[in-house]
C-alpha cells in the first residue's frame, strides 16, 4: 500500500512539473504533431487524463467515464490543468484508502478497445495505471525536447529525494 501512496505522490508532482513547462509553449506548439502516439502534447495529456479518469471509475464507480481513449475532454489548457489537478487528488485519495486485502482482490472490468471482460487481482491494474502515466510523460517530455524546450528532470528517485522525504 505505501508503494502505491509513494506512486500517486509521486504522479501528482511529476504531473505538476510537465504542466508548468507545457504552460510556456504557445497554441501552436501545444497542438503541433510531436510524432507521440496520440499527436501533440495537448493531446497526449488529454489521453492521460481521459485513462485516468476511466481507470479510477473502474476502481471507484465514481467521476467521469470517457468511452474513448483519444477523448479531448476540454478544448483549453487551463481547463486541462484544472482537471488534471483534480484528478491526482483522487489518485492520492483512492492510494491512502488500500488495504491490502483489496489490493489482492479480484477486479473486472471491460476495456474501452473490446467487450469482453476482463478479471485479475487489483494490484496489477494499479500498477499499470502509475506505469501508463510515466510512459506518456515521457512522450510529451520527448516533444518538449523536440521543441527545444528545456529538459524535465522526472525520474522517481528525483522526487524522493527532493520531495518524498517521507518514502526514504
Amino acid at each position: 500500500m505505501q508503494n502505491y501512496q509513494m506512486l500517486a505522490d509521486y504522479n501528482a508532482w511529476a504531473n505538476r512539473l510537465l504542466y508548468s513547462a507545457v504552460a510556456d509553449l504557445s497554441t501552436e506548439e501545444l497542438h503541433r504533431d510531436t510524432g507521440a502516439f496520440f499527436g501533440s502534447i495537448f493531446a497526449t495529456l488529454s489521453h492521460i487524463l481521459t485513462a485516468d479518469r476511466i481507470w479510477l471509475n473502474r476502481f471507484t464507480g465514481e467521476g467521469p467515464m470517457p468511452r474513448s481513449l483519444d477523448e479531448r475532454p476540454y478544448d483549453d489548457f487551463e481547463d486541462l490543468r484544472d482537471a488534471r489537478l483534480e484528478e491526482d487528488t483522487r489518485i492520492i485519495r483512492y492510494a491512502q484508502s488500500l488495504t491490502a486485502e483489496r489490493l489482492d482482490s479480484d477486479f473486472s472490468y471491460t476495456p474501452v478497445t473490446s467487450p469482453e471482460r476482463v478479471s485479475h487481482k487489483l494490484w496489477p491494474a494499479l500498477t499499470h495505471v502509475f506505469n501508463h502515466q510515466t510512459h506518456h510523460r515521457g512522450q510529451v517530455h520527448a516533444g518538449l525536447t523536440g521543441l527545444g524546450k528545456p529538459s524535465l528532470s522526472l525520474d522517481l528517485i528525483y522526487f524522493v529525494r527532493s520531495q518524498g522525504q517521507q518514502w526514504l
